[in-house]
This record gives structure tokens, sequence and C-alpha cells, in this order.
């Protein structure tokens, strides 16, 4: 109820129902919270152009049938070309429905939601709208402060080619998480610790990364069951293995200083962040094509790709790795390639703005 008195609230706002001297040219819902903007809009028959940015299709906002007479909708929306979604009340559904426009936040995953297997259940609604142009995929961008040179939380700054201050991070990094000062190959891990985070392939693969050298660092919350089994996994290689089941922003920015290379086996990725931080500070990320991961990581270039939601597939990733660890020329040159790389906000700020003003033209029109 507070999203949809948020939404109705919004809605009524951009419709100038509010103040009667501002009304919002145009209105842009994110997620399943604020998917019901777009449906007030349509229910009301307010001529304001919405667009509706999809972060996560998995993350729906379903509610039991009753729910549609509390946020005031007409009783003609509970149908399947309305908020009806498997029998409850779907607010992600309502705004993919009655938005102007959908766009998601990488252009791969706007591919992949129109098919079954990243669709959860709405790709025959997806696959309508993309067919009507009305999917648009626009790439997150970062922050400018992810930048190593100038980062307060590190013990060193650094600058691409400053690979013995990065060094210093790395041996600052081992002993702060208490793992043994050595030369092998460091894997971070920095996320929420849920199965679509693929936690449990990295755990799969931990023993065959020990075994061949290296050592791996983990933060983050999650699932219960994953925490208890990297505790675990700590306790059984306590200099080699460090989970630390907190978020900490200085720590994430140590962590991917001082890592040679960041682990992100997703089985489905949006956009993801980490792995561009991760390159702008020379960890070169290990992540599945897909999502926005496919998006920003150049396979063999900035880091590495492997296809399969697999621990099989994850373990190759692990090997390409560990075969460019021992080639420091070509570690170096895939560093300074990464840490070259720009994702500024400016490049993803233009496509929203050719948009936003593509579906202004067309409420004029």
């Amino acid at each position: 109820m507070r999203f949809a008195r948020f939404a109705s609230a919004a809605a009524a706002l951009a419709a100038g129902k509010v103040d009667p001297d501002w009304s919002a040219d145009l209105v842009h819902a994110n997620d399943w919270q604020a998917g019901l903007v777009p449906a007030y809009i349509k229910w009301h028959g307010w001529n304001v152009p919405s667009l509706l940015t999809v972060h996560n299709l998995a993350y729906q906002g379903n509610f039991p049938p009753c729910t549609l007479g509390r946020i005031n909708a007409p009783d003609g929306a509970f149908q399947i070309e309305g908020v009806e979604f498997h029998g409850k009340v779907s607010f992600l559904k309502a705004g993919l429905q009655y938005a102007s426009h959908l766009t998601t936040v990488s252009e791969t995953y706007a591919r992949e939601i129109t098919t079954a297997e990243h669709g959860c259940g709405l790709e025959g609604l997806l696959q309508r709208r993309a067919g009507k142009s009305e999917l648009t995929g626009i790439l997150n961008g970062i922050d400018e402060s992810w930048d190593p040179r100038v980062c307060p939380d590190l013990v060193r700054p650094f600058a691409p080619g400053g690979w013995e201050e990065r060094q210093e991070n790395a041996d600052h990094l081992r002993r702060e998480f208490g793992l043994a000062i050595r030369r092998g190959p460091l894997f971070g891990l920095i996320a929420r610790l849920v199965h679509q985070k693929g936690v449990d392939l990295v755990l799969s693969a931990a023993d065959a990364i020990v075994q061949a050298g290296g050592q791996i660092i983990v933060m983050g919350r999650g699932d219960p069951v994953f925490e208890q089994e990297l505790t675990e996994a700590q306790h059984q290689r306590p200099d080699a293995f460090a989970a630390a089941l907190r978020f900490s922003p200085g720590e994430e920015r140590r962590i991917l200083a001082g890592s040679d290379f960041c682990m992100m086996p997703s089985r489905f990725e949006p956009c993801g962040l980490t792995q561009m931080y991760a390159q702008r500070f020379g960890a070169l990320p290990i992540g599945r094509r897909t999502g926005g991961l496919a998006d920003t990581i150049h396979d063999g270039e900035t880091g590495f790709l492997f296809p399969h939601a697999s621990a099989a597939s994850f373990l190759g990733g692990i090997v390409r790795a560990f075969a460019t660890y021992g080639s420091k020329q070509r570690l170096n040159r895939m560093r300074e390639q990464a840490m070259g790389r720009s994702f500024s906000w400016s490049e993803s700020a233009s496509d929203y703005g050719r948009l936003y003003r593509s579906l202004l033209g067309s409420a004029v029109a």
C-alpha cells in the first residue's frame, strides 16, 4: 500500500492535479515499486508519457487479488492485458503493460528478457513491446570517483602501470583479511550472497583455486545457507579463504585494488556494476556471458567471459585467468586496457535524453 500510494501521488503530481502551476513533461518510473505510476496515468486518462526501467525482472511486486480494490484500480484491469499475473496483481506487469516505453539497464538484458529463460513469465508481453520498438536497453554507468589514482580508501593510490603500488595494496589486503602473504593470484567476490550471483559456483571452484596457489576473499550478505558455507570454507583454509559477511564501501575498493581477478559467475545480470568498478581498479573480471557482463567485459582483453552457468564453464574461466597470471606481460597489458576504460554516465545520459525527446515528440504528435 505504501508503494501504491506513492505511485498514485506521483501520477497525480505529474498530471498537474496536486499543484495547478506545475505538471511533468514525462514520468520515468523504476522497477515494481513505481510500476503503478504508468497505470494510474492510463486509468485516469491523463496525457503524460511514461517510461518504465526494469532493473531486475525477477522482482515483480505480486500481491493477492484483493489488492485490486485497495489500490483503487478499475475492475477491468484484472485481466491478462492488465495487471493480472498468474492470479495475482502484479505491480511490475502494470508498468510493463501501461508505460509508453520500456527500458532495461543493458542491451543484452533487453534481448534476454524476451526469452523464456530470462523472461520470468513475462516474455510474451515483452516480446510484443519489443516488436513495436517499445523496449530499449541503456547501459548503466558508474561514478567518476571510482579512480584508483585518487581513492582515499587505498593504502597506496596507483595509476595504470603502477604495478608496484598495486602490489602494496594486494599485500595490505591479505594482512587485512588474515590471509598468508603469497605471490599467487588473489580472487575477489563482492556480491549479494544469493543464487543469482553464482555463489555456489564459487564454492565449487574454491578447492581448485586454492590448490593451484590462489587465494579468495568474499564480501557480502545474503542467503544464510551461503553465509554458513562460506564461513566453513574460511575455517577450513584460513590462510587462503576469507569470508567477510558484511558490506563496506571502503573494503570493497581495497578488495578491488588488491585482487587480481573479480569473480562474477551470475546466472543472469541485468547490468552489474562491480565488473565496471573492478576494471577501473585493475582487477580483471571473470563473468558469465550474460546481460551487462557481456556488454561491459571485453573477453580476453579486459577480463574473461564464460558461456554457461555451470561449475565446469566457470572453472574454464578460472583456468584462463591462471594462465594469464602466469604471463606478467599479458596480465599487465590487460590491466592497462581495463583501467583505461570509461564507464561514465555521459553516454547513458545522452541515450536517455534522446529517448525522452522521442517520447515527448510522440506525445505532441
